[in-house]
């Protein structure tokens, strides 16, 4: 009878496991630890319709979140976290997967004058609509900083349009002290034409593709983007941006239409003074054609004159042609034609980032991942 309990048991545990529907092996082929890696599964490579009824794990049994994403197609995306030259095993399994929570947002945003701000647990950023056209806005990327994982978009505003109190202040969160005007600003991208970026105007329509808690997608539409070295001339612009949870950099895919063949690049503003003259910009740019990326580091300061830290810029560009400076602009052009894919973003020395040479090496490292991506199996 005793040698009957433990086998006993172990059929008991055995029926109360449940076997995986499928087994999807992540795969680092870098020198990098990678934390949070996001991994993108269409769901045709699962022989799966929906996933709605799994819940995912790891190899040692914890579940984690996950999204069913419908852009560019219906797609389970993940985050996984392996070691260097290793593969991680991930399960879906028969259950109902915990509600997740939310660490993206999007939306468009009309009591602001047509704004369209999006953020993550790392960062928040908006660009221009069409309620500003009069006061001559660029297609530039606005930066706002947070030391929160909590979302706050939707708290600024509520703030500086219902309570009076201007998100340009710092009241614990984050603050919007970023200063974009016709450049453009945080990550922009442009046509570059004689060598000189085309910064453009504010976007004309909006559509968002992927909304939910750990990814979101956005497409702006420019109908009339304006060519500033060709008198009168201008083209049509659609610019598709996704940001997901623990991602420092949000990607953008860039295509120009009605148009012949074009150059098009994305830059950096480089600021030439702080709000307040006893504080000096102390800016600090890097950039790398070899490593695909520019980056800038330069000092923080609100609408007040009060000294807030540090805050960083970056592009990550997988096909980089050059990189240069230009018009007071950190600028990174594609090897590609009137269609360009790259990343970018920010980030500030209150939160995650202590010091420039940890937004830089940050900056190399989102470049390694985007130039060699950990690789994937479904068994």
């Amino acid at each position: 009878m005793r040698r009957f309990y433990p086998i006993l048991l172990a059929m008991v545990l055995a029926a109360c496991t449940k076997a995986p529907v499928k087994t999807i092996t992540v795969s680092n082929p870098s020198s990098d630890y990678r934390e949070n890696e996001a991994v993108v599964v269409p769901l045709s490579a699962l022989s799966l319709t929906d996933a709605n009824h799994l819940k995912l794990i790891d190899a040692d049994g914890n579940e984690l979140p996950y999204q069913l994403i419908d852009y560019p197609e219906l797609s389970i995306l993940f985050f996984a976290t392996t070691k260097a030259h290793f593969s991680s095993k991930y399960m879906l399994v028969d259950g109902k997967p915990k509600a997740v929570k939310p660490l993206v947002h999007a939306r468009f945003v009309p009591e602001r004058k047509d704004d369209f701000a999006w953020e993550n647990d790392l960062a928040a950023y908006r660009m221009y609509g069409p309620a500003l056209a009069p006061e001559n806005p660029s297609n530039g990327v606005d930066l706002w900083l947070k030391c929160t994982d909590e979302l706050i978009v939707d708290s600024f505003y509520y703030r500086e349009h219902e309570l009076h109190l201007p998100y340009h202040i710092n009241y614990g969160k984050g603050l919007d002290c970023y200063k974009v005007a016709h450049t453009p600003g945080c990550g922009g991208w442009f046509p570059v034409i004689g060598g000189k970026p085309q910064i453009g105007c504010q976007y004309d329509r909006w559509e968002v593709l992927n909304s939910g808690p750990l990814a979101v997608t956005f497409r702006l539409y420019y109908d009339h983007f304006p060519l500033t070295d060709r008198d009168s001339a201008e083209v049509k612009a659609v610019v598709t941006i996704t940001c997901m949870a623990h991602q420092q950099l949000c990607k953008a895919e860039v295509s120009v239409v009605d148009a012949d063949e074009m150059e098009l690049g994305a830059g950096i503003f480089l600021h030439t003074s702080t709000s307040n003259p006893e504080i000096p910009l102390a800016g600090s740019p890097q950039f790398s054609a070899k490593g695909g990326y520019i980056a800038y580091a330069e000092n923080a300061v609100s609408d007040a004159g009060e000294p807030q830290g540090r805050n960083y810029a970056a592009v990550v560009m997988p096909a980089v042609d050059r990189c240069f400076v230009e018009d007071n602009t950190l600028i990174a052009v594609s090897e590609e034609k009137n269609v360009m894919t790259y990343y970018f973003g920010g980030g500030w020395s209150q939160w995650q980032y202590s010091e420039d040479s940890d937004w830089f090496s940050r900056t190399g490292y989102s470049a390694r991942l985007v130039r060699e991506p950990s690789t994937w199996v479904v068994e």
